[in-house]
């Protein structure tokens, strides 16, 4: 287990903006947000159903100055007390990326501070340090967004190994799809979360696909197209589609595979701690079944606020600070690894 001394003062400055939220913070010893600034392209991108990358890329060179500086006034520090600084460096949109990752390395340069580049999927596992005090590893993570559904066994902080991922389609990038086809728009998960507390989750199968000879994968693009199947059959009969019908079944779909999967790992493993992150951790049917299954089978179930499942650089700031406790310094040669895999070496310094 990494030695971490608690009665040090250590503030990470971390940067985030793989994706379309521009986001700066100051994280104190990896488990509390002394400031969490967060600028929102979501309208923007909105009139266009999903992420232009280029217009993300404009936004964050616009705002990332803006939000570095808020982050630190809202802290209540200045940048000479800051131990280092932290930052997104992949895997996302490179272009956005690049942004936040030249940022970065000119504040540190001009400081004089370490620089720390930090994988984006270890800052959605870590952003449960921030409000689960009592979380250390070993446990097991389900992390699940727009970009990604993995299932990771933390061994130590820092320290990961994927035991399940998608095949094809992630989680929120089926919700994204679904959503799309069935009107309800961009973005598509909190959408879908809403509407279907007015529908029936046993009024349609769709099916709960299971990847062969790899018990922990996960595969969304069979029902994603099952969804489009029944919306065609509906249209060549002339039936009516019962939208909240449609987007509670598919949800059920979703998280009946999540939760069986999460279970079924942690016991495997002999995890009594199941953590879940990302942006469709935010999802208030995936959380309500995992807290429930979890108290049938004896596992501690954490999970961050929804403030804290999408994009921010708080988590970063967390696992930061991890990565500055276990000796990683980053030099100016820091690149954007946009196909950045979880636990790939990244050069240092």
């Amino acid at each position: 287990m990494l030695d971490l001394d608690k009665e040090e003062e250590i503030l990470i400055l971390a940067i985030e903006s793989s994706c379309d939220e521009t986001a700066a913070s100051v994280v104190r010893n990896g488990r509390e947000a002394l400031s969490n600034v967060i600028y929102s392209q979501i309208a923007l991108h909105t009139v266009y159903g999903g992420v232009v990358p280029e217009i993300a890329s404009r936004k964050h060179i616009e705002k990332i100055n803006q939000v570095i500086e808020q982050a630190l006034a809202e802290a209540g520090k200045k940048l000479e007390e800051i131990t280092a600084i932290a930052v997104t460096c992949g895997p996302g949109l490179v272009g956005a990326l690049l942004v936040g990752v030249s940022a970065a390395k000119a504040v540190s340069f001009a400081s004089g501070l370490p620089l720390i580049g930090v994988h984006h999927i270890e800052g959605h596992i870590s952003a449960n340090y921030i409000e689960n005090k009592d979380l250390e590893p070993p446990f097991l993570c389900l992390v699940v967004s727009g970009g990604h559904s993995h299932l990771v066994l933390v061994k130590d902080y820092g320290e990961y190994e994927i035991i399940g991922r998608t095949r094809d389609d992630a989680a929120g990038e089926a919700f994204d799809k679904v959503a799309r086809a069935i009107g309800l728009g961009y973005p598509g998960g909190p959408k879908i979360d809403k509407v279907s507390k007015e529908g029936d989750p046993e009024s349609v199968h769709f099916p709960r696909a299971k990847v062969a000879g790899a018990a922990y994968d996960f595969s969304f693009s069979g029902l994603k197209s099952a969804v489009l199947n029944y919306l065609n059959s509906c249209e060549m009969k002339g039936e009516k589609v019962n939208t909240a019908n449609v987007a509670a079944s598919f949800q059920k779909a979703v998280i009946d595979v999540l939760v069986e999967h999460s279970i079924h790992g942690a016991k495997q493993y002999g995890c009594d701690k199941l953590a879940i992150a990302g942006g469709v951790a935010s999802n208030s049917a995936l959380r309500a079944a995992l807290e429930r299954e979890c108290q049938k089978n004896g596992i501690r179930f954490y999970h961050p606020s929804p403030a804290l499942c999408t994009d921010n650089a708080a988590m970063i700031g967390a696992a930061g600070y991890f990565e500055y406790k276990r000796g990683v310094r980053h030099g100016f040669d820091l690149n954007a690894v946009p196909n950045l895999r979880l636990g790939e070496h990244i050069g240092q310094a």
